[in-house]
């Protein structure tokens, strides 16, 4: 396998970047957060002056709208309610469960179908099918499928996350220089090494951005489906609030499903760039 590695090595263009040392290198990721956190603060305080000149474009107007020094006492009063561990415990229960279904499933079909193109064309069209249908056109069908309203959400969720993960580790796995296939092959790799050794360390960058987004599409298609069929749940939360005309916890909801969207989408990220070393981003970047 040294061979193809000198082949992968000798094939990826390596992009001459302008060393970055000293005070700068050490302050530089500091910046970087300085900045993200002051983008967040300025969009607040952004959504907080429109709310308070009650602004008005047209067909948007903010003279409704809960303001953040609305949402503030709401989140406190959440953070002190008894309900909130179950709320919680709820809804990443049914996000966990469907994601990891979704990335065993996914992962495995996508490396299959974009090995072998008689898969493809057997595979790929239904699902294609398939995955325009929006998750809320599948809660009754899931009600109808499953015996419990608990596993017709976790199916809502792995609907959500498996075709950004499958269409991903397609397109990665159809990526892969076929010249690493071939050398393997002639040092004779076997089928499940080559999988092992070439395939999939060579769609692994793809198939974690698909992780990726399909962390966040399944949180999406969980408060979709909680604000049908839950009794419990941020989005059960976020719905209720609604019906109760409690619009300050709306936007309480809202953000708790933002934070734990945003959150665990970076961990998959993490974990991706911690299991994939040799793959580094490369370009253009001020």
């Amino acid at each position: 396998m040294s061979a193809t590695l000198d082949l992968a090595a000798r094939q990826r263009p390596v992009a001459q970047e302008p060393a970055v040392t000293g005070a700068a290198a050490r302050y530089a990721p500091m910046r970087r957060r300085a900045w993200r956190a002051g983008s967040i603060v300025l969009f607040v305080a952004a959504w907080q002056a429109a709310v308070h000149y009650r602004l008005s474009l047209g067909i948007v107007t903010f003279a409704n709208v809960p303001s953040p020094a609305d949402a503030i006492p709401a989140l406190w009063a959440l953070l002190h309610s008894p309900k909130l561990p179950m709320h919680l415990a709820a809804s990443l229960t049914r996000v966990l469960a469907g994601f990891c279904a979704a990335a065993v499933v996914g992962v495995g079909l996508g490396l299959a179908i974009g090995r072998y193109r008689a898969l493809e064309d057997v595979l790929l069209p239904p699902l294609e099918v398939l995955r325009p249908i929006p998750a809320v056109a599948w809660i009754p069908l899931a009600i109808l499928m499953f015996p419990s309203s608990e596993l017709s959400m976790m199916f809502i969720t792995f609907i959500g996350a498996l075709f950004p993960i499958l269409l991903n580790t397609i397109h990665g796995v159809e990526a892969v220089d076929p010249r690493l296939v071939a050398t393997a092959r002639g040092l004779g790799t076997g089928s499940l090494s080559l999988y092992t050794e070439v395939v999939l360390p060579g769609a692994a960058p793809s198939i974690f951005t698909g992780l990726s987004i399909g962390m966040g599409t399944a949180w999406f298609c969980l408060v979709t489906a909680e604000m049908i069929a839950g009794q419990c749940g941020i989005g059960y939360f976020t719905w209720e609030s609604y019906t109760l005309q409690n619009y300050a916890d709306i936007v309480v909801g809202m953000a708790l499903i933002g934070v734990l969207g945003m959150g665990s989408s970076l961990l998959v990220k993490r974990i991706g760039a911690a299991l994939t070393p040799w793959y580094r981003l490369r370009g253009a970047r001020q």
